[in-house]
């Protein structure tokens, strides 16, 4: 499978796409034994690529032994995307895709999308910058939203956390910003999402959240837009899959904490 956007033909020839990628020159951002991921320009315009260079049978075979499926290579971002792009979530813009090899251990492909500009992460924002109380709620109910748009539609991310959602700042006084989910290329895409993947994103996020200067209040926000219920309803219906986030939300935050701040201890 292939895919070169008209715009991109420019860039790259789209023949032996993978090798004319993978041998561009920018800098690079992540580099890991059998994934690369480099910036680079063209055309007075910013790119992401990145190739991955097949996982090998013996990371294949830990994936498996530990019940997950692996991922292979670009496709799973792939295909994430175009689901995404369907559900009008706004993410990053494929420009460029393709996919080589039938062996699932050295499949070699690579994916290069659009740079976003103009953005910073939700981690960021909250880390270097005191956001008003408008803003929080406008962010909650944003990532309430897309949060249960991706889970109602099959979709989960896997790394679900803040610095994975970069906020347009030319819309920050939007009535909706606009917040680009990134980094999918773990993201699982399903008829029906199952509980416990549900568990994990939400975790995640709420996990990612601890030090930014919520209240109880912002998270019943954000619990009752999720869930499309009253908070209460939420509570009574939903009381294990609240008290499974909450407590995946705490362990993860106790690896590298001694505590948990103290207006999260009670939840």
């Amino acid at each position: 499978m292939q895919y070169v956007s008209d715009d991109f033909k420019k860039c790259v020839d789209p023949a032996n796409l993978f090798d004319n990628v993978s041998k561009l020159d920018g800098e690079v951002f992540r580099e890991l034994e059998n994934r690369k991921t480099i910036r680079f320009e063209c055309a007075g315009k910013g790119y992401f690529a990145k190739t991955h260079m097949g996982i090998g049978w013996a990371e294949v075979i830990k994936n498996l032994a530990q019940f997950r499926l692996p991922v292979l290579g670009a496709a799973n971002e792939w295909f994430a995307l175009k689901r995404l792009e369907t559900l009008g979530v706004d993410t990053l813009t494929p420009v460029a895709f393709t996919s080589r090899g039938y062996n699932p251990a050295n499949v070699q492909s690579c994916i290069v999308t659009r740079e976003l500009e103009n953005t910073t992460s939700l981690e960021d924002l909250w880390a270097e910058t005191d956001v008003s109380v408008e803003l929080k709620r406008k962010l909650i109910d944003k990532l309430a939203k897309t949060t249960r748009q991706l889970h109602e539609n099959g979709v989960n991310h896997r790394d679900y956390y803040l610095c994975h959602y970069l906020l347009d700042m030319s819309t920050i006084s939007d009535q909706s910003p606009t917040v680009y989910l990134i980094d999918l290329h773990r993201a699982q895409v399903r008829k029906v999402t199952p509980n416990r993947w549900k568990i994990k994103d939400v975790g995640g996020l709420f996990f990612s959240s601890f030090n930014i200067g919520l209240t109880k209040r912002d998270v019943f926000r954000f619990m009752e837009i999720y869930s499309g219920k009253s908070l209460r309803v939420t509570l009574d219906e939903d009381k294990g899959f609240w008290r499974e986030t909450f407590s995946r939300a705490k362990r993860l935050y106790l690896q590298n904490e001694a505590k948990l701040p103290a207006w999260i201890s009670s939840f």
